[in-house]
This record gives C-alpha cells, sequence and structure tokens, in this order.
C-alpha cells in the first residue's frame, strides 16, 4: 500500500522529498531536450534557466560553447563561416564554412568558347583577375603550340605587376579595419583607386577585364600609357612609405600581430600553402623565380621573406612586395616596344580591330566597312570565329603564376573541339584557407580575425 506523499498527515520526511522531486519536475520542463549531433549534445538555453542547464551538464561535459563567426564581411574578411569551439575564450577548435559565394564559373566554362571562357575565370578572384586570366591564356596557348608577341608578354607582367598592389593594398586596408586601424582602410583604399583608375585606363575596366587573351592582349595600350603608369609609380613611391609610419612601428599593430598566426614551413607544406604564408616561414617559393613565365627571368627583383612565420611577417612581406613591385613596372616601361599584341594566326588571334567611339568601346569603323563591304571571306571569317570560335589540339595541360595570394594554376583539358572539356584552377584562396585552424587553435578568439586577414583569401576565387 502507497502513501499519498499530499496526505497532511503523511510525515514530514516523505512530504520533503515530495516537494524536491517536483521542483525538479517543474526545472526539467522549463529545459528543451539536449539534441544529439555529431559534435555532441546541444542544449537550448533561454531565459534565467542557464544555471539550472550548465548545474545538469556539467557533470558529464566540460564548459565550452560553439559560436558562429560569419558569413559576413567584416572580420571574416567576405562571406565566410567560421564554426568555433571556445573554452572561455580560447578557441579549442576552429572550421571553415565555405560554398556561400559558389558561382559555377569552372563548369559554366565548359559551355562557352575558349576564348570566352577568359570572362568567366576572370570574376573568380575578383581583387586580382589579370592573373586568373593569364593562368588560363598561358594553359590555352601551351595546348595550341603559340606564343604571344614579346609586347603583349611584357604587357600582362605590367598589368599584373600593377594589380598585385592594388591587392596588397586591399589585403593591408581590410586587415587594419578588421583590428581597428580604420586608418589603415582608408588610406589603402585611396591607393587603390589610383591602381584602379590605371587599370581602367589600360583595359577600359576596372575589375573583371577580360583584357589577356589566348594569344596576346585585346588591344594595344593607348598612346599616352607610359604617362598614367608613371604617375601611379610617383603616388606608390609618395605614400607607401606612410605605411610603415602607419602601422609597422605602430605598438598596438604589432601586439595585435607578432606572435599571432604562426604557421612554421613544415605546416606551411604539409597544407600546400603558398604565397606570403609560405615565404613568412622562410621558404622563398616564388613561381616569378623558382619557375619563370611571361619572360620573368630577365626582370630583376627580390623575392622579400621572413623567419617569424606570424601574422606580423605576412603584414612586412606585402609591404615589401609592393615596392618590388613597382621595381617590375619601371622596367616594365624600359622594354616595351613597338610590335603587334596578338598572334598572327587569323584562325586563333580574336578580332581585335577596336575604337573608342561615341557609342564605347567596339569594332573601328575601318574594320567594320572592310568586312562589310570589301570582302565577304572576312566576313565569314569574323562570325564563324566570334560565334563557335577556334578549335584546340587534344590534350591536358596545367599553367601557374604568382598571383598575390600564391600559387594560382589552371588545369585545361581539351577534347579537340572548341569548347574546354574540363577547366579547374588551383586557388590559392582555397588551399591557404586550410591553414587557418592551425593558426587560430589555442589561441584566443581575437587572433581569430588577424589570422584570417594575414591568410587574405577572397571567397570568389574560393568558391568558384
Amino acid at each position: 500500500m502507497s502513501t499519498d506523499t499530499n496526505d497532511p498527515h503523511a510525515p514530514e520526511d516523505e512530504r520533503a522529498e515530495s516537494r524536491v522531486a517536483s521542483e525538479d519536475e517543474r526545472a526539467e520542463s522549463r529545459v528543451a531536450e539536449e539534441r544529439r549531433t555529431t559534435e555532441g549534445p546541444v542544449y537550448t538555453v533561454t531565459g534565467g534557466d542557464w544555471d539550472s542547464v550548465l548545474g545538469a551538464v556539467t557533470d558529464d561535459h566540460d564548459e565550452r560553447i560553439v559560436i558562429n563567426m560569419g558569413p559576413q564581411h567584416p572580420s571574416t574578411h567576405g562571406v565566410l563561416r567560421l564554426v568555433l569551439e571556445l573554452e572561455g575564450e580560447t578557441v579549442t577548435q576552429a572550421r571553415s564554412v565555405i560554398g556561400y559565394l559558389h558561382t559555377g564559373i569552372e563548369k559554366n566554362c565548359e559551355y562557352r568558347t575558349w576564348t570566352q571562357g577568359v570572362t568567366f575565370v576572370t570574376r573568380c578572384d575578383y581583387l586580382s583577375p589579370l592573373f586568373t586570366e593569364t593562368a588560363y591564356c598561358l594553359g590555352v596557348e601551351k595546348l595550341l603550340g603559340i606564343t604571344a608577341p614579346r609586347r603583349a608578354t611584357l604587357g600582362r607582367v605590367l598589368l599584373m605587376e600593377i594589380n598585385r598592389v592594388a591587392s596588397h593594398l586591399v589585403a593591408l586596408a581590410t586587415g587594419g579595419m578588421e583590428l581597428g586601424a580604420l586608418t589603415a582602410m582608408t588610406a589603402g583604399f585611396r591607393e587603390r583607386e589610383v591602381a584602379l583608375h590605371l587599370l581602367e585606363y589600360l583595359t577600359g575596366l576596372r575589375m573583371n577585364h577580360a583584357y589577356i587573351r589566348p594569344g596576346g592582349l585585346a588591344q594595344d595600350f593607348p598612346e599616352d600609357y607610359r604617362e598614367h603608369v608613371m604617375y601611379f609609380v610617383d603616388w606608390m613611391d609618395k605614400y607607401l612609405p606612410d605605411y610603415d609610419k602607419l602601422l609597422t612601428g605602430q605598438p598596438i599593430w604589432r601586439q595585435r600581430m607578432e606572435g599571432v598566426g604562426y604557421l612554421p614551413v613544415d605546416g606551411c607544406l604539409a597544407l600546400g600553402a603558398t604565397g606570403p604564408i609560405l615565404r613568412s616561414a622562410g621558404l622563398p617559393w616564388d613561381m616569378r623565380k623558382t619557375e619563370p613565365y611571361c619572360l620573368y627571368d630577365e626582370f630583376e627583383f627580390e623575392v622579400p621573406t621572413a623567419t617569424e612565420a606570424d601574422c606580423f611577417a605576412r603584414y612586412r612581406l606585402r609591404v615589401a612586395e609592393m615596392h618590388e613591385s613597382l621595381k617590375i613596372i619601371r622596367q616594365c616601361l624600359d622594354k616595351l616596344e613597338p610590335g603587334p599584341v596578338m598572334v598572327g594566326d587569323k584562325k586563333v588571334a580574336w578580332p581585335a580591330q577596336l575604337s573608342l567611339g561615341s557609342d564605347g568601346l567596339g569594332n573601328s569603323l575601318e574594320y567594320v566597312r572592310k568586312i562589310m563591304g570589301q570582302s565577304m571571306e572576312s566576313l565569314i571569317h569574323h562570325f564563324k570565329l566570334v560565334t563557335e570560335g577556334f578549335k584546340v589540339p587534344a590534350g591536358q595541360v596545367y599553367s601557374a603564376v604568382e598571383s598575390p595570394r600564391g600559387e594560382l594554376g589552371a588545369h585545361l583539358v581539351s577534347d579537340g573541339g572548341t569548347r574546354p572539356m574540363r577547366v579547374h584552377l588551383r586557388e590559392p584562396s582555397f588551399i591557404n584557407l586550410q591553414t587557418m585552424p592551425a593558426m587560430s587553435e589555442g589561441g584566443m578568439i581575437a587572433d581569430v580575425i588577424a589570422a584570417v586577414a594575414s591568410i587574405d583569401p577572397v571567397m570568389g576565387g574560393c568558391d568558384r
């Protein structure tokens, strides 16, 4: 026979046990049940029930919390999501979640002609599009067995080095913004605007240029390009030293970056990291020196390195690399001589007789008059080359360049048709992002921001 614990005549100790049991039941009813995941149980805590839940779970689990950082532009350098497991303010586990900017660029290239593919790959790394264009076009030219004219090749070098400076300026500017140095952001974007104005003058567009084509360049530079390039070089010579005054010797900047995001050379090699990350660990690996392309073996420049392997070393390397790029730009101006900017084979050369008219950039009136009124063969050839494209011999090739973020490679496969069978890019942003957990785990949550900024990932190139 059971005793009714609500009976006022029941013993006092039984009534006390009943009150405790009912309070426990009410506490449990206020707490959401745990949800089992691959990472362990997840508890939903609301209102004032934190203490009761914590008391129930700390016996079995340590006091760790999982948070999402991103995807938003400030702090995560783009639409990057970081899943961080914290113990206090210490990061015990970090994972990257990508795909928020996926555009299917590589697959789209398989449905366009080889020349049209340039307009897609240039949109991958939108901070350094000219490098992707060059890597892609070098691969197409290798499959075709052709070489771009000397003026076109030197023009590519000139454009890439201007673009390298512009990209590094964004790395410094956004990294400064994310660490609270807002003056670095305003100064960095001021200089970048000068670089983009120059690229717009030379190619017709500020970004996503599609100016480098298989066989050479879309068109020659304007007649007074030297004056505009020297204006940019003089501007950078004037303002680049200010970054050392503003940041390099700044105690708060150094404290936020020195010893943070450490990744030694063996870790870089194990994870495939290249660019400033690898050179900051002491290995002078630069495709322009180790495996020269585009006549880089004719230029005199240094490959800056460091041994600290931290965020501050990567910052200093990017500043030093901008100085070296300015050296290369000056040498380009000395080496550039008059000549063609597209191969002479009319079966490959995209029609590039362009001029700037009242309605914008288009084929010159003389060229249109010729193909429309004088030569039926020219009109037919123009139509077939633009609509169908040229055939590329069957085979596969890998061509790589040194982008601001590291080794950027293009793996192209041709089945002998007018369209690529497969296009795959070895994007350094995607590869280098693997280093984020190694740099961040064991450090503070605030140091994750510095580590990601030092990697300088571009999510358009990472997701593609």
